[in-house]
């Protein structure tokens, strides 16, 4: 069922450079899913009340996903009534241009509603709910093209918290991870939704992550935390080729894999750590060592960013500052507040769950503030990830969405 409907518009000046060319945000974390944007020519502080906002929204029910942008578009999932979403607004004022309904609305005691974000690929996108219902949704008027539950279709379970996943799309096809017996992680074809392979050898439950994909010396592979390991399947045909089960806790695997020169990075909370894994090739198989294993970087559900050979992200409530390579600690510091992070023209994009943005300096040398400010209290924590494009930063806080300037 697809609906019109209108956010609450709190604030709508022109929005100038939210033009068709653009840069353009994809899916989760960015065009390559690593949190990082190549934008440059960004202020590089703000005033003491933070950056201008060109406009704000209300009206995107609940839910703790993200932004994708193509365009003059943007995508995010939320509720409308009763039902999970997705909605599509105008970039320029955040206006909706379009609603689709995808399932039931659920309810969990840390918030209801969607937790992942919409993945863009040419005139489609696909959306996964929280009840495990995946959709092909066209871009240009939220039309579905088809739709399957991923739980119900692979006998997979709902993790306590939710699905939190967000597709990942890879050629023809897409890739989700339903947990089901030889069935952790599928691929779709993206045009029909047919099952093109299931990992036959991988039965893992889904934990909360998504799925990165690269190619290690030619083999292309598809990296994800489940909820008992780290694993790397070939993308052609699901086959396991690596599960390293230290990494993964108990409770709620969260982050989303880094990979960088053939090496993996995994990392989670509650007690546990992280761990670089070097990937090496042997007769069309990937193969992964451990590197190291360390505590220093207990990720719980904020992400972390490679950059300039450093790692990025809150281990609890600290954010840290590792060297990717060596595990060695550069520094920590207690910043905004324990949250989640992107990257961009060489400054961390900060958002604590206690609704303070904030910028500081991607550097090792030390954490180096360069502004902050509150976004409005929406009554749970801020958990929705930031993101930085054509100029502009949006911030997601439940049903309220911001956009600010960032031109230097």
């Amino acid at each position: 069922m697809k609906r019109r409907h209108f956010l609450s518009l709190l604030a709508a000046p022109v929005l100038r450079g939210a033009a068709s060319s653009s840069p353009e945000w994809p899916q989760w974390r960015g065009p390559d899913r690593s949190g990082v944007s190549s934008e440059t020519g960004l202020a590089k502080s703000w005033p003491a009340n933070g950056p201008a906002a060109a406009w704000s929204i209300s009206g995107l029910g609940e839910g703790y996903g993200s932004l994708a942008i193509s365009n003059d578009r943007i995508y995010v999932q939320g509720v409308q009534g009763r039902e999970s979403a997705v909605f599509c607004l105008n970039r320029r004022d955040g206006k909706a241009a379009w609603t689709t309904a995808l399932a039931g609305r659920m309810e969990q005691d840390r918030g209801s509603g969607p937790r992942g974000t919409p993945t863009l690929d040419g005139e489609h996108l696909y959306a996964l709910a929280e009840n495990g219902e995946l959709a092909c949704l066209r871009t240009r008027d939220g039309a579905k093209v088809w739709r399957r539950n991923i739980l119900q279709d692979f006998d997979g379970r709902n993790p306590g918290w939710l699905i939190s996943e967000s597709p990942l799309v890879d050629g023809d096809r897409v890739i989700v991870t339903p947990g089901g017996p030889k069935a952790a992680i599928v691929a779709l074809d993206k045009t029909s939704g047919k099952t093109a392979w299931t990992s036959q050898e991988l039965s893992d439950h889904a934990a909360y992550s998504s799925a990165i994909i690269a190619d290690v010396q030619g083999v292309r592979t598809i990296m994800a935390l489940t909820a008992q390991a780290g694993v790397g399947v070939r993308a052609g045909d699901g086959k396991l080729m690596w599960r390293y089960e230290r990494v993964a806790n108990r409770t709620a695997n969260i982050a989303t894999p880094v990979f960088h020169d053939n090496k993996v990075f995994y990392t989670s909370d509650y007690g546990t750590g992280c761990a670089l894994l070097g990937l090496t090739v042997h007769s069309g198989m990937v193969k992964a060592d451990e590197i190291y294993f360390a505590s220093e970087m207990q990720n719980h559900h904020g992400g972390v960013i490679f950059y300039n050979g450093y790692l990025y992200g809150y281990s609890n409530a600290i954010l840290t500052c590792m060297e990717f390579n060596s595990g060695r600690v550069a520094w920590k510091d207690r910043a905004v507040g324990k949250g989640c992070l992107t990257c961009a023209d060489g400054n961390l994009y900060l958002l604590s769950e206690n609704n303070v943005a904030g910028l500081a300096q991607a550097t090792p040398d030390g954490y180096r503030e360069k502004g902050r400010f509150a976004i409005p209290d929406q009554g749970w924590p801020s958990w929705a990830h930031p993101v930085v494009c054509g100029g502009q930063l949006y911030i997601r806080n439940q049903g309220w969405l911001g956009c600010y300037g960032l031109q230097a």
